[in-house]
C-alpha cells in the first residue's frame, strides 16, 4: 500500500504538481451543475449550458495530447460534456417540446 501511495505522490501528474489540483478544484463545476438537475429548465442558460460541455469536450481530447495523460483532468472534463449535454437537453425539451407550447398561449 505504500508503494502505491509513494507512487501517486510522486507522479507527475500528482498532489505536488498543479496537474493534480487544478482538475480537482474543476470538479466543483460539475458539482454545481449536477445540483442544477432539480432546478426547473426555464432556469437554465443555453450560452452557460454550451460553454460547459463545449468545454469538456475540448479538454477531454485534450488530457490525451499532453504528457503524462492525466486521467484527473479527463474525468473532470468528461462529467462537464455530460452534465452540459444533460442540461441542454432538458432546456431544448422544456422550450420546444413541452405541452404548453407559446403559440398556443397566442391564439386565446
Amino acid at each position: 500500500m505504500k508503494s502505491k501511495l509513494q507512487a501517486l505522490w510522486n507522479h507527475p501528474a500528482g498532489p505536488k504538481t498543479i496537474h493534480f489540483w487544478a482538475p480537482t478544484f474543476k470538479w466543483g463545476l460539475s458539482i454545481a451543475n449536477v445540483s442544477d438537475f432539480s432546478k426547473p429548465p426555464e432556469t437554465l442558460s443555453y450560452p452557460q449550458q454550451a460553454v460547459i460541455a463545449t468545454s469538456g469536450v475540448i479538454w477531454s481530447r485534450y488530457c490525451f495530447v499532453i504528457t503524462p495523460w492525466n486521467w484527473n483532468l479527463f474525468g473532470v472534463n468528461s462529467a462537464m460534456a455530460c452534465t452540459g449535454f444533460y442540461q441542454l437537453a432538458r432546456k431544448l425539451r422544456h422550450d420546444y417540446y413541452s405541452a404548453e407550447s407559446p403559440a398556443a398561449d397566442m391564439s386565446d
